[in-house]
């Protein structure tokens, strides 16, 4: 990997690293698709290796034998550009990165098969995902990048996120998954969650919403666990899962708490419904 002074950058390719920038980094080639950043070199190896291509780095002079150093010999060819760690602050906007930033190009993600009215670009899942998580309108990328985590860590088959879902490329989102967004099959789907849960269960997938109401089971009913296909429906950090979304759902589901507790974060959440759903044969 050429590794080089960060003077020696085009000034254009200095600019994207910095996170004042992000919202353009989606947009960049457009209509084709645009660019991510990922920090660390973990996260760097786990993009790499789901198959997304590295433009270049850059590398605080810190990390260059320590962090960044397994890159150097999986990247010989990528330009990176090293600076102190003052100048690689200023760069890059954001005081608590990894020391390495990768510019990475989004994949092209084709039309999948729709299953819902209108032409909607929800999936058709494999028979074989058995656990299927859904998201609506889960705005915070910490929240996005810990339910990945989780996913990722409890056998969760895949994380389909409804309109107003944030962007799980985002760079926090992976920062705080850990690159665990490159893990788990995932996918924008444009719809609201009512139709998600429709197009589910016209997949022969049972749908559970995790919300209060007066006829919630619990979580840890076994009944649950013995579905073979389930997808668990989590809300936002505000005002949780959608009325229309709710009744779409097959079983409304909650996690037992103790008096003057009704609700945890969606991601705490989501690590507790996931464990106590888990497939029974995995």
């Amino acid at each position: 990997m050429p590794l080089l002074p960060y003077s020696e950058a085009p000034g254009e390719l200095l600019k994207l690293f910095n996170a004042e920038k992000e919202s353009i980094l989606a947009r960049y080639y457009e209509p084709e698709p645009g660019l991510f950043i990922a920090e660390s070199a973990k996260v760097t190896i786990r993009a790499f290796e789901a198959g997304y291509e590295i433009i270049s780095m850059l590398i605080e002079d810190s990390q260059i034998n320590r962090e960044a150093r397994q890159l150097f010999t999986m990247f010989p060819d990528i330009p990176a550009y090293h600076a102190p760690t003052a100048k690689y602050l200023e760069i890059s906007g954001y005081p608590m990165t990894r020391g390495v930033l990768s510019l990475f190009r989004r994949k092209t993600r084709s039309r999948p098969a729709s299953v819902s009215p209108g032409g909607s670009s929800l999936p058709i899942l494999p028979d074989t995902f058995s656990r299927i998580a859904v998201l609506e309108e889960v705005g915070n990328p910490a929240n996005i990048g810990s339910v990945f985590r989780n996913a990722a860590a409890l056998g969760v088959d895949a994380v389909l996120l409804s309109k107003g879902c944030c962007d799980p490329l985002s760079r926090r989102c992976l920062r705080v998954s850990m690159g665990c967004v490159f893990q788990v099959p995932w996918y924008m789907t444009g719809l609201s969650g009512d139709k998600i849960c429709e197009g589910m269960k016209a997949q022969g997938i049972r749908t559970a919403a995790m919300a209060l109401s007066g006829n919630s089971i619990s979580v840890a009913d076994p009944a649950l666990k013995d579905v073979r296909r389930l997808a668990v429906i989590l809300g936002n950090e505000g005002n949780g899962l959608r009325s229309e979304t709710i009744e779409a759902c097959d079983d409304v589901v909650l996690i037992p708490m103790a008096e003057g507790v009704d609700s945890l974060n969606v991601a705490a959440a989501s690590a507790v419904a996931f464990w106590e759903l888990r497939h029974p044969y995995r």
